[in-house]
């Protein structure tokens, strides 16, 4: 949400980043209509004091037995009302207006975001890793896993296109990344583990972004409560409508949850495969902070997703998103994408976002500076991915294949594995 004193004060700063998104200047119409807001309400105030001095005075003409004057003052009572239900029904209406545009708008981004339309113009900015030399031609993970325990045509025969039926040692080795990486979390990097609801309400779902805008990238349930598309939504709305002590930020904390997205966006892309499902499990990184806190926070919490990959033995990139490509809630993203050796290209398996105060201002999240009694201000809050389980499953059967058709368990997942260090076709 944005601050509408923000834009009342730097309207051609706001058009400027709106710009930046591809959108046309608004700060002259959320103005007109703020206008007409603030001017109901000061109407409202006005007619509220008169109708109270006037309800006096009824009583003062009364005891004088000036019942002309008492039947004027009641007439010009009876009108006040009247119009004070007109001026409510206008404060009402406009607010409601003005809050629903401002609530459709995306974030501004940061200025050290670059300009550009889409992930063709995404800065590389850092490499890690060299990506595998095969003397074998390298398959892809969908041609790979069948094999060896990935079934997708159960999933589709129980579920539809998009789902994925993990057997056997597979099941073990998605497991076994998961709980690697919650280890990682909250052992090395400091994250607190959360076991959040998988299911939220509106409310929830508003404060995080996903409603009203991204309505059809959901699954609701007949009950009004949606399915999460990520732990973020949940995590984030812990301190929603909350006031926190300054001394108790930043606020780390991880869940490894199952995530479910109707991806409304996404025909025709990748259709083969576990890249884009419908439910999958990810580790979730949320971080709530105060401003003089993000920046660092932003970047602590992408070596934490890398140190990950690092781990694994996966090459990967790290892209600094263009303005155009950043998701509906950042001011500034980056994301790693891992190198598939059977698609010979990298793919993003991590989105790290600042998203400044503007989630914040959608759940009315504040902290209390130190020193201070009473006055607050909104927290930032930041969200990563640390990392997506099913794309790093790819990653590792893609990465770590033999000519043979087995794959190689990385080094830091055997102990999950029960010492097994090789996936083989049965």
């Amino acid at each position: 949400m944005h601050d509408i004193r923000a834009i009342r004060e730097n309207p051609s700063d706001f058009d400027a980043g709106l710009a930046r998104r591809g959108l046309a200047p608004l700060s002259e119409a959320i103005i007109a209509l703020d206008e007409k807001k603030r001017a109901a309400t000061t109407g409202l105030q006005a007619a509220q004091a008169r109708r109270n001095e006037a309800s006096r005075a009824v009583g003062q003409a009364k005891a004088a037995r000036d019942e002309a004057a008492a039947a004027s003052l009641m007439a010009e009572v009876a009108s006040l009302k009247e119009r004070m239900a007109a001026l409510e029904a206008e404060e009402r209406e406009t607010g409601e207006a003005l809050d629903a545009q401002l609530a459709a708008l995306p974030n501004i981004p940061a200025t050290d975001v670059p300009d550009g339309a889409d992930e063709n113009d995404n800065v590389e900015v850092g490499r890690w890793g060299e990506p595998p030399a095969f003397d074998f031609e390298a398959r892809e993970h969908a041609d790979i896993g069948p094999a060896l325990g990935l079934d997708f045509e159960s999933a589709a025969a129980i579920a539809g296109a998009r789902f994925t039926v993990l057997r056997g040692r597979m099941a073990r080795l998605n497991r076994a990344l998961g709980q690697f990486m919650l280890d990682v979390q909250t052992g090395g990097n400091g994250y607190t583990e959360v076991a959040p609801p998988l299911l939220v309400r509106d409310e929830a779902a508003f404060g995080t972004g996903q409603l009203p805008k991204f309505r059809e990238d959901l699954f609701q349930t007949t009950d009004g409560r949606w399915l999460i598309p990520t732990a973020e939504v949940s995590l984030t709305n812990l301190v929603r409508e909350r006031i926190l002590d300054e001394a108790a930020l930043p606020l780390r904390m991880t869940a490894l949850t199952p995530c479910f997205r109707s991806e409304a966006g996404a025909a025709g892309r990748d259709t083969r495969g576990m890249i884009r499902q419908h439910q999958f499990d990810k580790v979730e990184l949320v971080t709530v902070a105060t401003p003089e806190q993000s920046e660092a926070e932003h970047e602590r919490m992408v070596d934490a997703a890398e140190n990950i990959l690092e781990q694994l033995g996966l090459p990967y990139r790290r892209v600094l998103l263009c303005a155009g490509d950043m998701g509906f809630s950042a001011r500034k993203t980056f994301d790693l994408e891992v190198w598939l050796p059977g698609q010979g290209r990298y793919r993003e398996i991590s989105s790290v976002s600042n998203c400044g105060d503007f989630q914040a201002r959608r759940m009315n999240a504040r902290f209390r500076p130190s020193g201070e009694t009473r006055g607050t201000r909104f927290v930032h809050t930041l969200n990563g991915s640390g990392l997506a389980v099913g794309r790093t499953l790819v990653a590792v059967l893609e990465n770590y294949q033999d000519a043979d058709g087995s794959v190689r368990i990385p080094d830091v997942l055997r102990a999950y594995m029960g010492g097994i260090d090789k996936l083989t076709p049965a």
